[in-house]
């Protein structure tokens, strides 16, 4: 059993530490490279860096949340959801489908246990505001 995992690429488990401009606060983000390499690819499928990709995920975060909290935490975990929700195929796994071409309900019903907690409505709205607007 463990050879599945002991023998992972030791450098994708070694950390890397990027330093990102958040509306013009510079912050350091430290994450393992297989977190960054999941994170460069949710974003190259909406034609974005990951940087770009950051920024929208801690706006949209705070939007729905009114606070970040750990913030690499939810990265990772925000990495580990979209590989769980590609190999349950509820995330396509063609790269070319964007996801924000999706329906998010869709996409999230009946999530297992524990992998979430429904928005506040007033949060679901203004969050769905934000996304909105960024489209346009």
């Amino acid at each position: 059993m463990c050879e599945v995992f002991i023998s992972a690429d030791p450098q994708s488990y070694d950390a890397r530490t990027r330093s990102v401009r958040l509306h013009g606060v510079v912050t350091s983000i430290r994450l393992e490279n297989l977190f960054w390499q999941v994170l460069e690819e949710i974003a190259r499928r909406d034609g974005m860096v990951v940087v770009q990709l950051i920024e929208r995920l801690y706006d949209e975060l705070v939007a729905a949340r009114g606070e970040v909290g750990n913030f690499a935490s939810f990265l990772r975990v925000s990495a580990l959801r979209y590989e769980a929700l590609l190999a349950q195929g509820r995330i396509p796994a063609d790269s070319s489908v964007a996801i924000r071409s999706l329906d998010a309900k869709a996409v999230l019903h009946e999530l297992p246990e524990g992998w979430g907690s429904p928005l506040p409505d007033q949060a679901r709205v203004h969050t769905l505001h934000v996304a909105a607007r960024r489209q346009a």
